[in-house]
């Protein structure tokens, strides 16, 4: 599954053949169609499973910003980590093929949406932290996500670091008015700081 991930990232999915897959992971073709018959069932399988470890990872996230305390930026900062460290990448390569097959997307859907209750779950915290309308808040974490989504797609033809970093620092901002709550923030600022 982990070299089917690094196919589609690496060389899209319609280059991502059977043969190709096998010889990445080091299998022979057989063995990869006994445990996976079909192209698109090991294609399915390895984005779900892409999925249930950003998910995780997601939920250890989640934990550890209730915990601390944390900020808004912190949010934004690990959203953008996350979706630009391949997985937004390899998601514009299953989107099209989602959108005009019913079953390949009806097998993914369960574990896209664990990823938005997951999402969902961090920016409730700080809601509660900071007495923000929860729905206000959805769409403050939806508004991120296309954001980002966006930011990244553009990525594809455009290499400049700077802007990106422009626009995330923009973006949080924006975040940040929203949420009276600051004690966060600053503990979030002041983190950051000790550790670099």
């Amino acid at each position: 599954m982990a070299a089917t991930i690094d196919l589609l990232h690496d060389r899209g999915i319609t280059r991502a053949t059977t043969p190709d897959i096998a010889r990445a992971a080091g299998v022979s073709r057989g063995a990869l169609t006994h445990h996976f018959p079909t192209r698109e069932t090991i294609i399915t399988a390895s984005i779900a499973n892409m999925l249930h470890l950003v998910n995780e990872d997601m939920r250890r996230f989640g934990r550890e910003f209730a915990e601390s305390g944390g900020s808004s930026d912190e949010i934004v900062d690990y959203l953008w980590k996350v979706m630009s460290d391949r997985l937004f990448y390899v998601t514009m390569e299953y989107l099209p093929e989602a959108r005009h097959n019913d079953e390949f997307k009806a097998q993914l859907v369960p574990v896209v949406r664990e990823f938005h209750a997951g999402l969902d779950a961090i920016w409730t915290e700080l809601a509660a932290r900071t007495g923000a309308d929860p729905e206000h808040t959805r769409n403050v974490m939806n508004a991120t996500m296309c954001c980002i989504r966006g930011m990244i797609a553009q990525t594809v033809l455009r290499q400049d670091q700077d802007y990106y970093d422009g626009l995330l620092r923009f973006w949080k901002d924006q975040v940040r008015q929203q949420f009276p709550g600051k004690a966060g923030e600053a503990k979030g600022k002041s983190r950051k700081r000790a550790a670099l």
